[in-house]
């Protein structure tokens, strides 16, 4: 469960695609920094806000849907990007959000060309550019991220590419000073990933994915890293709100 925040800054917009899902480790963190978590769930009915004036920032998290579905609260929500690209705000993109950003900008999603899905703890490799990155956050990437997709993303033009996979060659993205995509879930926690392997055991038949058990191990092998690399991350993300110079005197939120 979250918490309520402490102090007065100013709230994320938490975008989830799922009755039960949770913004995970990534909301714990956030409230630990003082900031309320605005969760909104476009799927079943909840209006994005006109303006992220009144947010720190926003994320979009995963789901089990495509980027690519014809869904009109999906396409409305891929174009609402634009609000957050064009205040500035920090904005982060997990999987499908990671996706829907890539679509935004005008790339490709699609699925790998022979079938394969990244379902469990798989490696990554920082670009040149995630080198920068890294020394700009400062933490280096984890070696090995959690994964739960069988769509991957080219890198649209404008964009750079800041780490690299295997099956699936774009790992993360950059676009701007502070809009990313990842294609992993920094956000699992322990319970997440016991969750997952359970109710969604048939995702670890696909090609490529890994047993149960391999995830398991995985996390206790690779999670401190990951966890130390996401703190240092989102510290770095949040203090980038301050490129955004729209005043918040007078303004409201466009969807309560």
């Amino acid at each position: 469960m979250i918490q309520p925040p402490r102090g007065d800054k100013r709230p994320i917009l938490i975008v989830l695609h799922q009755e039960a899902s949770t913004p995970g480790r990534v909301g714990r963190l956030l409230v630990d920094r003082g900031h309320p978590l605005d969760i909104r769930r476009p799927r079943y009915g909840e209006r994005l806000p006109e303006s992220l004036v009144l947010h720190a920032g926003a994320m979009i998290f995963g789901g089990p849907m495509s980027a690519n579905d014809g869904d009109d609260w999906l396409r409305r929500e891929i174009d609402w990007i634009g609000v957050a690209l064009k205040e500035r705000k920090p904005f982060l993109g997990l999987c499908l959000g990671a996706q829907m950003l890539v679509q935004h900008l005008g790339g490709r999603v699609c699925a790998h060309p022979d079938g394969r899905a990244e379902v469990g703890y798989y490696p990554i490799r920082p670009t040149a550019a995630g080198h920068a990155f890294a020394r700009e956050a400062g933490a280096p990437w984890p070696s090995h991220v959690y994964h739960w997709h069988r769509e991957g993303f080219d890198t649209p033009r404008g964009a750079v590419a800041l780490a690299e996979g295997d099956d699936f060659p774009v790992q993360a993205i950059r676009s701007g000073p502070n809009a990313f995509g990842f294609q992993f879930h920094p956000e699992v926690t322990h319970a997440m990933v016991y969750r997952w392997t359970t109710r969604a055991a048939e995702r670890m038949g696909l090609p490529g994915a890994q047993p149960a058990a391999l995830h398991h191990q995985g996390r206790f092998m690779y999670d401190g890293a990951v966890a130390r690399w996401l703190s240092a991350f989102l510290d770095h993300w949040l203090a980038s709100d301050a490129l955004s110079e729209t005043p918040i005197i007078g303004a409201r939120l466009a969807a309560e």
